[in-house]
This record gives structure tokens, C-alpha cells and sequence, in this order.
């Protein structure tokens, strides 16, 4: 609110007396028709039926702060990135962490993965993370994207969650006379590589306390580049300094009901208290020798690399001390993009990243040719040339290794990296061992009787076969678990068997 009243006026900035009057031909107020000549009439109908935009397909819901990042360490050996350089250097931030699969306006304490974008704003352009709040991904070929998103959405006939739809993807094969052969396959079961995200998403993680106690995991394998030519590889991490918290599934249902922003009205109240939530920034670090000879795919989204061999460099802090004035100009309204990247920062070979890397309608000055377009509302750059390589207009170009400093790591590694080629990967026994491994970390957490639980109120729901088939996807992680899920949807059937039949 500003001190002085301002003035109302019509969208062109015609000062009106009135915000609630109407032209009409008539000589009673209760009759009579209206008229296309009032202006503030048809700007205000025609505003009301234009004043929402198009919803995001996935991270449509969203809760979103402003604060700042501050560098806390020394990290020239790493990266020439500026924003990255200078102990107690600060740049401004803009956080918005999302469900993925709901609409807006559906409840916030679901179980899902929690999205987090990120722009920073650096002296050298803008930085964007695109991250999520478990450290591995569901798929790790590109081309299967779309289909896990849909799968996790509304079934298309009945426009509702379906448990059936979540597990089950089914491929219609048509026989020769014309029947339908249905397979008993999944989405999930039937892509096994996404098991260890799978587990995660189905742990306490699944459905955080607080979105300022989740932590957030670059997935994505990228560089960081120095003006030498040097890289290292890197997976960014932020960890919570409020620590991790989840909540109980009973918990989460309640409060969908009683309060449905719940995760909104948690950052906005610590925020307006001064209690202003942080992140410690990290980087895995990897050397190009390192991941040639690692035992795992280094650019693989559905595999963690474990600290106890690359263990977690801080780099820095992240901090939200500011709520959004306005939602929509804010929060709705903002696009990040992963292919916004500054100098010293740059992608892999990561199979799933490239995909990712599409151009976003970036608005700020730039010294050449783009212009025109949807939203150019400044300038447009005058008379200055829509030509790259002018000698009209001087161009000022930084840095010697070319687009946003990428660096190679000689021809040796670039032929390790690998030559353009068909690419599709296949379900091993490797792909299991990691989400073993988290099994045994439920374990010590005391959560494997809650992972099991959470399974079970999701999959009890689904088609029998699509059951079978998830128990057989967790059995090749622990037999244990596949034992667990069936005792669980044994006992459910049993409840159901056992209630009176509704006439």
C-alpha cells in the first residue's frame, strides 16, 4: 500500500468517478439495454474472462518466497562463476517449491515429489535451478518423461486419482483378429529403473512436515567451469538447516481437509515471525578420470552418487526473508528455465538434462538481435541492428570458451562421454542395489513398517494384476518388502470382505 491514495482510472489511465456504474439505454436503473460505448464496462467484463493464465501441466501448485544466497566458502578452485566467488558475496533470490501432479488450488499435503525452482540473480544474468526434493528421478530416459507425469495425474475417462492408472501403464496390443491383448504391466512395474525414487517417494519424504524442511538434489549431473578450460563434474545439493521432517499419512489426510494450504501458511507465518528459513548449498565433486572409472553412470538420474565417495562440499547459503506482495506477479508468473545458466556453470552429458535445456522468454537487455515478440514491453532496442556481427554497433564479448563456458575434458574424455547414437537403457540387477540400500536406512530409521503402510494405502486400490506386479518390482529389491505389501493387502481384503454389502 502506498501512503497516498492513488487514482482510480480505466486501464489507459482515464480518471473515472465511478468503479461500480454502467451505461444503459432505458430510463430505469433495473432495466433497459447496455451499452458497447462504456468503456470501463467492457474493459472490466473483458478483463474478468482473460485474468487467468494457463496452469502449468505439471508443478501447477506452488508456494514461493524472495530471499538471498550468500557465498560462504571458497570456491575459485572449483568455478569462475561470479555469484559463486567472494566470501560474503549476496544475490537475490526467488524460491518456488511445487507438487507436481495436483492442480492448483488441490491440497498441498499430498504425497508427491516437491519441485524447487530457483532463479538467482547475478551480475553475470540470471542462474535457474530446476531441482526436487529426493535425489534420484523416476526415469532416466527422456522420452518416458511425459508418461510418468501422466501416469501420476487424473485417469483420462474418469478425470480421478487412480491407483490403478499410478502403477499401471497399460500397452494395448491389438491381435490379428482384432481383439485386444492387455498385458499385465505398469508405468512403475513395468520401468524398474525408478525403484530407489519410487521407495523415497513412498518414505516420510513423500510427505514433508514443512517445505522448510525438505532438502532439494540437482538430480542432474553438471559442470563447473573455470576460464582455464578446467571442469569438474557436480551434483548440487540443499540441505535443510532446519532439518528433514515428515509427517504421518493420517496426518497429511487431516490436514487436507482442515487446512489445505497448510505448507502456504507455514512459510508465510515463519517468514512474517523473522524466522527465516536456510539452506546449506553443496556440491558432489567429480573428476573427469573419477567418472570414467566410477562404477556407476555418472549422467544416470536414477542413480545417487554415495557420500562416502563424494562426500558434500559447502558453498554456500540460501535464505527466504521475504513473502511474495503479490502472489500472481510473483509466484504464478515466474519461468525458470534449466538452460539459464551463468559463466562457470554448464550441462553434461546427462541424457535427461538436454531435453530440459529449451530457451525461456528471457526479457533482459541483450546487446543484438532478439526483439519483438509476445511481452516486449521496453524498449525494443531503438535503431540499434537486429544483425549478429555489426560493425554499427560496438558488442562487448567476455570469456574464451564459448557458450556459457563449457568446458571439454580433452578428446579422450569427450569419446568417453560418448558419440550421438540411439539411446535406450535396460532394467539390470545394478539398478536394485541402491534402493536396497535405502530398505536397510528405513531400517535403522525405524520406517519400514510406515513405508509398507504407505504402499498399501495406495495399491490397495488397484487392478490384482497390477498388484501382483508391484510386489514383484519390490521383491527384487527385498523379498521382505513384496512379503510385507501382500500381508498388508491381504488384511485389507479381509476388512472389505468382512463389511455388509451396501444395497
Amino acid at each position: 500500500m502506498t501512503a497516498e491514495a492513488p487514482i482510480y482510472t480505466l486501464s489507459e489511465g482515464c480518471p473515472y468517478a465511478d468503479p461500480s456504474t454502467a451505461q444503459r439505454f432505458g430510463n430505469s436503473p433495473v432495466k433497459g439495454l447496455m451499452l458497447l460505448q462504456d468503456t470501463q464496462l467492457i474493459e472490466t467484463l473483458a478483463h474478468f474472462s482473460r485474468e487467468r493464465i494457463p496452469e502449468r501441466t505439471v508443478h501447477a501448485a506452488a508456494v514461493g518466497a524472495w530471499g538471498e544466497f550468500e557465498v560462504t566458502h571458497d570456491n575459485s578452485r572449483l568455478t569462475s562463476a561470479s555469484f559463486l566467488n567472494g566470501i560474503g558475496k549476496k544475490s537475490k533470490v526467488l524460491l518456488r517449491i511445487s507438487t507436481v501432479g495436483p492442480e492448483r488450488g488441490s491440497a498441498e499435503t499430498v504425497r508427491d515429489v516437491r519441485g524447487w525452482a530457483m532463479k538467482i540473480f547475478t551480475e553475470e544474468g540470471n542462474q535457474d535451478f530446476v531441482f526436487n526434493s529426493i535425489p534420484v528421478f523416476f526415469v532416466r530416459d527422456p522420452i518416458k518423461f511425459p508418461s510418468v507425469n501422466r501416469s501420476h495425474k487424473r485417469n483420462p475417462a474418469k478425470n480421478t486419482a487412480d491407483s490403478t492408472m499410478f502403477w499401471e501403464q497399460v500397452l494395448n496390443v491389438t491381435l490379428p483378429d482384432g481383439r485386444w491383448l492387455i498385458p499385465s504391466s505398469s508405468f512403475h512395474n513395468n520401468n524398474q529403473e525408478g525403484i530407489h525414487a519410487l521407495m523415497l517417494l513412498f518414505s516420510s519424504r513423500g510427505l514433508p512436515s514443512s517445505l522448510r524442511q525438505i532438502n532439494s538434489y540437482s538430480g542432474h549431473t553438471y559442470k563447473l567451469t573455470k576460464e582455464d578450460g578446467s571442469f569438474v563434474y557436480v551434483k548440487f545439493h540443499f540441505k535443510s538447516n532446519q532439518g528433514v521432517q515428515g509427517m504421518s499419512l493420517e496426518q497429511a489426510t487431516k490436514l487436507a481437509g482442515e487446512e489445505p494450504e497448510h505448507h502456504t501458511i507455514d512459510m508465510w507465518n515463519a517468514i512474517e515471525r523473522g524466522e527465516y528459513p536456510s539452506w546449506t548449498f553443496c556440491a558432489q565433486v567429480m573428476t573427469a578420470d573419477q567418472a570414467e572409472k566410477y562404477r556407476w553412470n555418472i549422467f544416470d538420474m536414477t542413480k545417487v552418487w554415495p557420500h562416502a565417495d563424494f562426500p558434500l562440499q559447502p558453498l554456500g547459503k540460501l535464505t527466504l526473508n521475504r513473502n511474495p506482495e503479490n502472489y500472481f506477479a510473483d509466484i504464478e508468473q515466474a519461468a525458470f528455465s534449466p538452460s539459464t545458466m551463468v559463466p562457470g556453470i554448464a550441462p553434461s552429458a546427462d541424457p535427461s538434462e538436454s531435453p530440459s535445456l529449451r530457451p525461456s522468454a528471457g526479457l533482459l537487455p541483450r546487446a543484438y538481435a532478439d526483439r519483438d515478440g509476445a511481452m516486449r514491453y521496453m524498449t525494443n532496442y531503438g535503431d540499434d541492428p537486429n544483425y549478429v556481427r555489426s560493425s554499427l554497433r560496438p558488442v562487448t564479448f567476455r570469456g574464451s570458451l564459448g557458450a556459457n563456458g563449457s568446458a571439454n575434458g580433452g578428446r579422450e574424455h569427450e569419446d568417453w562421454v560418448g558419440k550421438v547414437t540411439a539411446y535406450a537403457s535396460e532394467v539390470t540387477d545394478d539398478d536394485f542395489e541402491q534402493a536396497r540400500a535405502f530398505w536397510k536406512v528405513l531400517q535403522t530409521a525405524g520406517e519400514q513398517e510406515s513405508f509398507v503402510d504407505n504402499v498399501v494405502a495406495h495399491l490397495k486400490s488397484a487392478m490384482a494384476r497390477v498388484q501382483q506386479g508391484a510386489m514383484d518390482m519390490f521383491s527384487r529389491v527385498d523379498p521382505a518388502i513384496a512379503k510385507a505389501i501382500k500381508a498388508g493387502l491381504d488384511k485389507h481384503s479381509a476388512i472389505q470382505t468382512d463389511q455388509p454389502s451396501k444395497k
